[in-house]
């Protein structure tokens, strides 16, 4: 019998089999392998002989494995923002946008609280627009923009992603008609949002699971390979190729198609200048090894 994990407390794993979900444990055996089981994977599990309960006897191959939240087989984030109240942070930003192409997850972008500002800013929409991500405005308390985020959650496991206070709770209690989250205030002091999801859940919801997670207030991404780190800028891709060097990693390189780009306004100078802040960080964590 397979199924999908969708909570785990204290060594307890909640597995969803179509129209039930079975409290289950986990074998010993998964202590001598190293792999434990977690929210998202997909599992299958033996039944015990009343039927109520089980254990899980399998871990099938994880797709995605998410850090922060611990989460598998996750395939879309919904990153939320909010134009104001908390400020938009450009940088905080970018380092969530990072992370979900290092997960290689489908993003879409949510903007919320367009109520609380006069007019978008054109200029930062299209630098978003060139990371290829979908864009969602929102004004979640109005259920404005809901919609489009109910379309994109069939067949997908998502996860909603952002600072605190940008509204998370709020959107996922308004698609699914409940609270499923509590939701929180901004603190008046730091006009930062306060912390108001207390654990992570998959939510069945239109043949598609939505995971609400804790916001963060930073985020280190020194873990990813300075190798790596180019293919977390989606808009890199077509000018790789004219590179001089084909392992160039777009920094002090001569004959870099990346920074000719840059330099034609072709990619976001912006953009470009948090990729090499971020390199040096991930190759100064490399020497201090």
């Amino acid at each position: 019998m397979q199924g999908v994990i969708t909570k785990g407390i204290g060594g307890l794993y909640f597995v969803k089999v179509k129209d039930r979900v079975i409290e289950c444990k986990a074998r010993g055996k998964f202590r001598y392998t190293g792999l434990s089981p977690v929210i998202g994977d997909k599992v299958e599990i033996m039944l015990e002989t009343d039927d109520t309960k089980g254990v899980i006897e399998k871990i099938f191959t994880r797709d995605t494995e998410m850090i922060r939240p611990v989460v598998a087989n996750v395939t879309q984030a919904f990153v939320v923002f909010a134009f104001k109240k908390p400020d938009l942070n450009m940088e905080l930003l970018n380092k969530f946008l990072v992370l979900c192409e290092h997960y290689r997850l489908k993003i879409v972008l949510c903007l919320n609280k367009l109520d609380l500002i006069e007019k978008v800013d054109e200029e930062l929409i299209k630098e978003l627009e060139s990371v290829g991500c979908d864009i969602v405005f929102l004004k979640a308390k109005e259920g404005e923009g809901l919609g489009e985020l109910r379309a994109k959650i069939k067949n997908n496991i998502s996860v909603f992603c952002g600072p605190s206070g940008v509204g998370k709770s709020t959107i996922l209690n308004s698609i699914l008609g409940r609270e499923a989250m509590k939701t929180g205030d901004i603190s008046k002091k730091s006009q930062k949002g306060k912390h108001t999801t207390r654990h992570s859940e998959l939510i069945e919801y239109e043949e598609g699971f939505l995971l609400d997670t804790p916001g963060f207030s930073s985020l280190s991404l020194d873990f990813i390979e300075k190798e790596q780190l180019q293919h977390c800028f989606p808009e890199f891709e077509k000018y790789r190729h004219e590179c001089r060097f084909s392992n160039c990693m777009h920094y002090k390189e001569p004959n870099c198609g990346v920074k000719e780009a840059v330099e034609v306004n072709e990619i976001y100078r912006d953009r470009y200048k948090f990729y090499i802040k971020t390199l040096e960080e991930i190759i100064a964590r490399g020497n201090r090894k």
